[in-house]
């Protein structure tokens, strides 16, 4: 079936001689793989820039949900976004953010709600001139209420269930739980967002780990989700703490 979608790159890799496997997350059919010819002019219609990480595309391709490998048959930018592949900082988190999708998104169906909360963002990250050092927690914290394990806000308790996603007073009878103090590092990142994330005065061993939280909360959730390879340069990015 021949369909247009607005997609979001996730990951691209070069495929024998010429060809290109990229994976993509579109807003009308969820998580596709397409194959396509790799770029050899600039008058290709799908040009190499297109296939980079987090790239947001209007696309024209034809599903077959029969078949693993879809075909591409147009592509054109949806939004440039200039900053996020010239600054070092951005590039850095936004590399991080797209190997990240590419495992918690793997089949993933159609879900409009998540697909805009992703363009969103990466928009988002893209237009902030200062103050984006917590992105990627806040990113990650309110990406699980999209896959279905937003922490349960309700209770006050002290402890911090990793997996039952909820608070309590006593520690579970399994090990994947928080400490209070730890517990706490999860309610503070679940009160921050976008534009207020700055007014949350943390440093780099802080903010790593928190990450480090997160990624475990998301192991637990996500079958076989594994180590990603951009955490390690990820961690080393410094930001003053502002």
């Amino acid at each position: 079936m021949l369909t247009k979608s607005e997609a979001i790159v996730l990951h691209s890799l070069k495929y024998g001689e010429g060809r290109i496997i990229t994976d993509m997350y579109t807003r009308e059919h969820g998580r596709l793989s397409f194959i396509v010819s790799a770029p050899r002019s600039e008058r290709s219609k799908i040009k190499k820039q297109y296939l980079q990480p987090l790239t947001l595309l209007s696309i024209e391709c034809d599903v077959r949900p029969q078949q693993q490998l879809q075909k591409l048959r147009d592509a054109s930018l949806l939004t440039p976004l200039p900053s996020l592949y010239s600054d070092a900082k951005k590039l850095t988190i936004g590399l991080f953010v797209a190997e990240f999708l590419y495992h918690a998104l793997k089949g993933e169906q159609r879900n409009v709600p998540l697909f805009d909360y992703v363009r969103n963002s990466i928009e988002w990250l893209d237009g902030a001139e200062k103050a984006f050092a917590n992105f990627h927690l806040v990113f990650l914290m309110r990406l699980s209420r999209f896959l279905g394990f937003f922490p349960n806000i309700e209770e006050e308790d002290t402890y911090f269930d990793l997996r039952g996603a909820t608070f309590c007073a006593t520690p579970p009878l399994h090990p994947d739980f928080l400490m209070p103090q730890e517990a706490g590092r999860i309610r503070l990142l679940m009160r921050m967002d976008y534009p207020t994330m700055h007014l949350f005065r943390l440093n780099r061993m802080e903010r790593n780990r928190i990450l480090e939280l997160l990624l475990l909360y998301y192991r637990l959730h996500l079958p076989d989700f594994p180590t990603l390879r951009s955490l390690s340069v990820l961690q080393e990015l410094y930001y003053p703490p502002k």
